[in-house]
Formats: structure tokens, C-alpha cells, sequence
């Protein structure tokens, strides 16, 4: 691991640190996608709105080139508030329920969307 690691506590599941890079790529190296996130360059804060709003401003996310990362990073965060990676509070929260196996979204985030420009069937 690298020095790029950062602890993180997954209270949800056992309460105790873990650790995961930053960001890695299929290559291995550290990658802030953060950096690549369209609204870091625009008023982020429309994205912090309540209730039916979140839906008209998720749209804002829909040609973002992070999108997948942005949604990992909230679904492991289990971030409440705003929109993250295209998705609304409510639409999170459903995902977290139906998924409650799922340890590393990141993970399974990325795994598909290899799967899938690869032109691997789901769950192959």
C-alpha cells in the first residue's frame, strides 16, 4: 500500500479502521478523481438541494466523466445529503437496503463498468 492510503471507519459493518487507496486505477496508480468532477468547476452547492429539486439537479451529473466514482465514494461514505454521482438521498438509501452485502462499492462500481465496455455479460 502506499503512502496515498487513507483510514477509513466502516461503522456499518465492523466499527473498526480499514484501509483503501485514494483512488486506484486499473493500472495501480493513484488517481484523485476528484479532480475530474464537472461540478468542482461550478457553483456545487445547487447540487446540495431538498426534495424534489434533487431530481432536476442530479441531471447536472449526467455527463460527468467521474460519475461512477462519485457514486461509490457516496454509497461507501454513506453520504446523506445532496447529489452524488447522479443519484438523490432517497435513490442512495434504496441502493444501501437492497445491497446491504455489499462491503466495497467501489469495487463492485468499477468492476461493472469494466465488465460492461468490455462487453461482458452481467455477473460473468
Amino acid at each position: 500500500m502506499t503512502e496515498h492510503n487513507v483510514t477509513q471507519i466502516d461503522s456499518r459493518r465492523t466499527g473498526r479502521p480499514r484501509l483503501r487507496p485514494a483512488g486506484l486505477r486499473p493500472s495501480g496508480t493513484v488517481w484523485n478523481w476528484r479532480a475530474a468532477a464537472r461540478c468542482r468547476a461550478s457553483d456545487a452547492e445547487d447540487l446540495f438541494v431538498t426534495g424534489a429539486r434533487q431530481r432536476e439537479a442530479r441531471e447536472f451529473c449526467f455527463g460527468c466523466p467521474v460519475r461512477t466514482e462519485c457514486l461509490a465514494h457516496a454509497l461507501d461514505q454513506q453520504v446523506e445529503f445532496g447529489v452524488w454521482g447522479g443519484t438523490t438521498e432517497r435513490e442512495r438509501r434504496a441502493l444501501l437496503r437492497r445491497r446491504p452485502d455489499v462491503d466495497d462499492w467501489a469495487d463492485l462500481l468499477g468492476q461493472a463498468r469494466s465488465d460492461h465496455y468490455a462487453g461482458r455479460p452481467r455477473g460473468a
